[in-house]
């Protein structure tokens, strides 16, 4: 895999763990539960715009990875 496959599998995989915690949100009765699992969102969502910010720029430097 090069490094820009890696990059979007990753980004891929954390846009999964992102729905995952909105739905764990969703349901969840607890309180507490709620504001963790709130509180892993905006991490998560931070990272996941950390990501697409470094494949824009991995794209535009190293045109071959764009599209992958």
């Amino acid at each position: 895999m090069t490094v820009g496959s890696n990059v979007k599998q990753t980004l891929a995989n954390l846009k999964g763990i992102e729905s995952t915690l909105r739905i764990y949100s969703v349901q969840s009765n607890n309180r507490e539960e709620v504001m963790a699992y709130k509180k892993a969102l905006q991490t998560t969502e931070s990272v996941i715009n950390d990501f697409e910010k470094r494949i824009r720029v991995l794209e535009f430097e190293e045109p071959q990875y764009k599209g992958n």
